[in-house]
């Protein structure tokens, strides 16, 4: 929260958890206040070292006659700032943005390779959109890891048989890597009306022809979120399709994004992601649709409580399921029945999300361990609103 007085002085405070990232400078002729570090270095020409942040719980204190103070006005209580800030909405740009988006892409190649068999001579690999190019980066250097590994192995094994040809056939093996499909920056979808829009939706991107051998490759794009999947749905899937792939592989950077947001980012409905979405009709597969109505009196019955003493039934809707069921059920949902490739979707774990970002912990959207009571109640409104077929915001 920022304010400006009628009298001169401003402020910025900052909420306990430190949830919303904030960044100030400040020199002999400016204070100057920032949601991200890296928009001030570039403005203002300067180094990371350079850009405080705000603390947990302070308020930064410009007086009229320009002196800056920090202060503390609340207790500061366990940082849970937002990870999925870092992930989306940051700009890469910044200095540790940048090693985590990479280190996320990293973080998810075993899961990758396991998914490919392994297959690495008939897999080619791409990032869509451009926003993910960073986690590619980081895609691509773990599996230079992994092949520099099987290539040691390969050249250890060979000992006394080592001829001039098997050696360049081990060392000359590298990952495949494409560049897929293209943003066409002159068409705008959002200025079409609906009944035309997923047609041009479909055309927003073109395609690299060539690059995947048909029927034979595998191909994987990374994607750095995956929240409701209608891009993917509308357009992307049937995009790659054209090229003919064995495979699709789509590859979320983010873990599965099951619980709304109330603390500045506008995702406040249940409809809207794709995971529960599959959650519930994997209860409906499974004849256990009493669990929905079950969580939902649970969410009826503390309506009107104090938000302390109100607990998040709704993880109650994704705990028959492991991850993996999930996911499977995701690709199920958003496969078009003229894909004529098999869809796969991983996403990568919260444990290598907190490994990737281990200064920035707040996972809500992953987990539904909000860091304030009011959490819990968004949530829980959330899904009655969803039960009840109401199309609206939470809070």
């Amino acid at each position: 929260m920022a304010g400006l007085l009628g009298h001169g002085d401003a402020f910025v405070l900052r909420d306990p958890n430190g949830i919303r990232p904030v960044s100030w400078y400040e020199d002999d002729e400016i204070a100057v206040v920032a949601s991200e570090r890296a928009v001030l270095q570039t403005a203002f020409n300067l180094r990371e070292e350079q850009v405080q942040e705000l603390k947990p719980g302070h308020a930064l204190i410009i007086k009229k006659n320009g002196a800056v103070s920090e202060k503390e006005i609340n207790t500061p209580l366990e940082r849970k700032s937002c990870s999925f800030e870092r992930i989306y909405f940051s700009r890469g740009s910044d200095f540790d943005i940048y090693k985590e988006r990479k280190q996320l892409g990293k973080n998810i190649v075993p899961q990758v390779l396991e998914t490919i068999k392994y297959d690495l001579t008939n897999s080619v690999f791409s990032f869509i959109p451009n926003t993910a190019e960073v986690s590619f980066y980081g895609l691509i250097k773990g599996l230079e890891d992994h092949l520099n590994d099987e290539k040691y192995k390969a050249i250890l094994e060979l000992g006394d048989k080592m001829t001039p040809e098997k050696l360049q056939e081990i060392i000359y093996r590298r990952a495949r890597i494409e560049k897929i499909a293209i943003k066409d920056a002159k068409l705008r979808t959002f200025i079409t009306q609906d009944d035309s829009r997923d047609d041009l939706v479909a055309h927003v991107y073109d395609i690299t022809y060539g690059s995947v051998v048909r029927g034979k490759d595998n191909l994987v794009v990374i994607d750095d979120s995956i929240v409701r999947g209608t891009t993917l749905k509308q357009s992307i899937l049937r995009i790659l399709d054209r090229l003919d792939p064995k495979k699709i592989v789509v590859v979320s950077s983010a873990p599965q994004i099951r619980f709304p947001d109330c603390y500045g980012i506008d995702m406040a409905k249940m409809g809207d992601f794709i995971a529960f979405e599959a959650a519930i009709a994997m209860l409906k597969d499974r004849g256990m649709e009493q669990l929905i109505d079950d969580v939902y009196k649970k969410c009826v019955d503390q309506k009107d409580m104090p938000k302390e003493q109100i607990r998040n039934y709704v993880k109650e809707i994704y705990k028959p399921f492991t991850n993996d069921e999930v996911s499977k059920k995701i690709a199920e949902l958003l496969k078009p029945k003229s894909v004529k490739a098999e869809v796969e979707i991983i996403y990568q774990t919260v444990e290598n999300l907190h490994q990737a970002c281990p200064e920035n912990l707040g996972d809500w959207y992953f987990t539904g361990d909000y860091p304030t009571p009011g959490g819990n109640k968004v949530v829980n409104k959330a899904f009655i609103n969803w039960k009840e077929g109401k199309n609206e915001r939470a809070y």
